[in-house]
Formats: structure tokens, C-alpha cells, sequence
């Protein structure tokens, strides 16, 4: 028998505002516009909390200020049944793609059960034990970004079992445009789960409802999203907590959605240095300024072209307003396609789920230029735009 401390929705709101008081909570967590993650609306979600059973489907960002949502709602004696955890991690420090087992929180006792480990869903033993399961999960905006395929599954699991959801949303650090090529779905994957674009311009909150809306998911059950306070989608939110072990910061947040289509050819982005994506290379590209030689590290035990000396371009010094053009870009990958075109292997069959077209590999085979196959996916993403309109929960 589970003999955790309950209390009552009064006292929980009391022992919120002493946590806030004594611990400086909602200091760190505000951008300079103001903008806050609904985990930090504590007196929306706390009362539907209560007396239930609890999952948290968290990792690393799942931050209120400076304390995690685990240990916040621990001390207020919310009885958390268990923790389940995405990719990289509960700690958020595995290597991308690399399974993760299940395991014991060692500051609190609560068991981890891993959902990117031998099943990417939560089994019907674990969903029937909770009542409500909280997604609080920092997403970066990019398809390929498999924390919307984690919540895809949490939904499906939540409405077979009649579990209960409660998403606490989190800002989009691209959600200020929307572009690329719109998912074909005989390329779908856990990194393309759904017919959007490379960048969505949504939240996962938003993103759980368009899903439900237009049936991409076979879930049925009780949502509650609770929202950011202060966010439109016009809102630079700066990441307070690294997402992922090889997204260090904004520049790489930002050049990810035009650097990941690397990672189905064999040049590197970076991963195995100190810049990842913010650079890419081959050994094979020639008269080139710049070189590095990836090492393997935390974050990147293997990274593609491990000790090999790789010429390239380095990024990280691109100025902020050319980061922030609201374009998916194609020039890098044209460029090093250039250098290697006579590799056969050039292009993996992991291209296509990243890009989710099959067009992307032939145009750029062809010669074409990175301005014309972005104007030959703009019809779709004009299409999903209006889908898109619908579901939106912010300006």
C-alpha cells in the first residue's frame, strides 16, 4: 500500500506560495518578454492532482525555476506512482538513439520506466497502476524531434486504459515560422509520426490537439493542456535548460532543423566536439578553412566519423538575424553534396524519414538549388497552415 502524505488542494496552494518565497522558483524560468511554461501555473494543474494516482512523463527541462517538477511535487505529497522517460534519458545525458533501461530516481526512490527502451509505449500494466499521467516536456519545434512521437504513444496508452493527460506546455524556441517538407506518410517513423513540416510552428500542447482533431492518433480520453503564460508565436523564448545532450544552445537549436538531414548521409554536424550542430564536415570535402576530428564524449559515445580529420564549414558565429530567417535551409547539405556526390552512399534510406519526401534526394541529385525545392514544398506547407490555424492556442 502506497502510504504517501496527501493534502488538500488549500494546503498545496499554501505550500506552492512558500516554495516561490523561499526558493526563488519562477525566477529563472522567464524570458525577457516574460514568457512562462505552464508548469509554472501551479494553481491550474495542483487540484487536478489530487487523491490520484500519478505519472510524470519527464526529463531534464522539466524545470519549475530552479527545482524539478519530480522533487516540486514530491514535497507538496503528490503521490507519484512513477516517472516515465524519452529518449536521452530521465537525466536527459544518453546518446540519441541510444536505448535507455529502467531504473529507481535516486534522490526520491520513485521508479523510472523507460519509454525509449525495448517499447517507445507505455504498457497497459504501467497505465493501469495511475489515474493521470503530466507530459512536461521541452520540445524544440523540429518533426524529427522525438518527444512529439513519445506524446503520440502516451496518448494512445492514456485512452485504451482511461488515463487521464495532463500537458504542461512549454514554449516553441521555433515556433516563429513554419517550413519544410510535409511528412509523405510511408515515411513515417518515431522521427515523423505525423503529415506536418519540418518546422511545425506549434507547441506539443497544440500539436496533441490538432493530432486528436484530425485523427492522426487513436486517442479519445480526458486532455488537459495547460498553457504558457505570456507566449505568441511571434515570442523568442530562450531555452533555460539544455534540451539534449547535443543541443547546447540557441545557435544549435536553430540550425537544427537544417543540419539534422546530415544525419542520413555520413557527414558530421558536430556531434563528438564542443559545437555540435553548429558545423559539418567530411573527410572527404576538399579546400575547406575549417576542420575538426569528432571524439567520442557524453552525449556522443560514436559519433559519425569518429577520429577521422573532417574538413567543413563551422556556424557558430552566424549573426543572430540570419539564424532567425524563418527558413529551413538546404544550401549546407547541397554544399557537402557537391564535395561527395561520387559516393554512392551519399544518401542513407534514413534521409527519407528525416526529410519525409522522397523528392528532397532526387532534386538535390539533380542539381537543383536550394531555392527551388523549397518552393516546391511551399504548396503543402500553404495547406498545412490552414489545418494548422485551427488548433492554435496562442496568437
Amino acid at each position: 500500500m502506497n502510504c504517501r502524505k496527501r493534502v488538500s488542494t488549500d494546503r498545496m496552494i499554501r505550500w506552492c506560495g512558500l516554495l516561490f518565497l523561499t526558493c526563488g522558483l519562477c525566477v529563472k524560468a522567464f524570458s525577457l518578454s516574460g514568457v512562462r511554461p505552464g508548469a509554472d501555473d501551479m494553481k491550474t494543474y495542483l487540484p487536478l492532482l489530487e487523491n490520484k494516482r500519478v505519472g510524470l512523463l519527464v526529463n531534464q527541462t522539466s524545470m519549475v525555476g530552479d527545482v524539478h517538477l519530480v522533487d516540486t511535487l514530491n514535497r507538496l505529497g503528490i503521490d507519484i506512482v512513477c516517472i516515465l522517460a524519452p529518449e536521452h534519458g530521465f537525466r536527459g545525458d544518453a546518446d540519441a538513439g541510444s536505448l535507455v533501461g529502467d531504473g529507481t530516481d535516486a534522490r526520491t526512490g520513485i521508479p523510472v520506466v523507460s519509454l525509449y527502451g525495448a517499447s517507445k509505449k507505455p504498457s497497459d500494466s504501467v497505465m493501469q497502476r495511475l489515474d493521470v499521467v503530466v507530459f512536461d516536456l521541452q520540445d524544440v519545434g523540429v518533426r524529427f524531434y522525438t518527444y512529439l512521437s513519445t506524446l503520440h504513444y502516451l496518448l494512445e496508452a492514456a485512452s485504451e486504459n482511461g488515463t487521464e493527460v495532463i500537458i504542461l506546455d512549454r514554449p516553441n524556441p521555433n515556433g516563429f515560422y513554419v517550413d519544410g517538407p510535409v511528412l509523405d506518410l510511408k515515411h513515417q517513423s518515431f522521427v515523423g509520426i505525423y503529415p506536418i513540416p519540418v518546422v511545425h510552428g506549434m507547441t506539443l500542447g497544440e500539436l496533441a490537439g490538432m493530432a486528436r482533431g484530425e485523427g492522426w492518433v487513436s486517442a479519445t480520453g480526458k486532455l488537459t493542456v495547460v498553457r504558457c503564460l505570456n507566449y505568441t508565436h511571434d515570442s523568442l523564448y530562450r531555452l533555460p535548460v539544455q534540451p539534449s545532450p547535443n543541443l547546447p544552445d540557441m545557435t544549435s537549436v536553430y540550425l537544427y532543423p537544417s543540419l539534422c538531414f546530415f544525419e542520413g548521409t555520413p557527414v558530421s554536424v558536430g556531434r563528438g566536439t564542443r559545437f555540435p550542430f553548429k558545423a559539418y564536415g567530411h573527410p572527404g570535402m576538399k579546400g575547406r578553412s575549417f576542420s575538426f576530428t569528432p571524439r567520442s564524449m557524453p552525449g556522443a559515445q560514436n559519433p559519425p566519423q569518429k577520429d577521422c580529420a573532417c574538413a567543413g564549414v563551422y556556424l557558430g558565429k552566424m549573426p543572430e538575424e540570419k539564424l532567425l530567417s524563418g527558413e529551413v535551409n538546404l544550401e549546407y547539405l547541397i554544399d557537402a553534396y557537391r564535395d561527395l556526390k561520387d559516393d554512392p552512399d551519399f544518401f542513407t534510406s534514413y534521409f527519407e524519414k528525416l526529410t519525409g519526401v522522397d523528392y528532397v534526394r532526387q532534386m538535390v541529385r539533380e542539381g537543383r538549388t536550394a531555392k527551388e525545392i523549397r518552393t516546391h514544398w511551399q504548396p503543402d506547407v500553404e495547406r498545412f497552415k490552414k489545418i494548422r490555424e485551427k488548433y492554435l492556442l496562442y496568437e
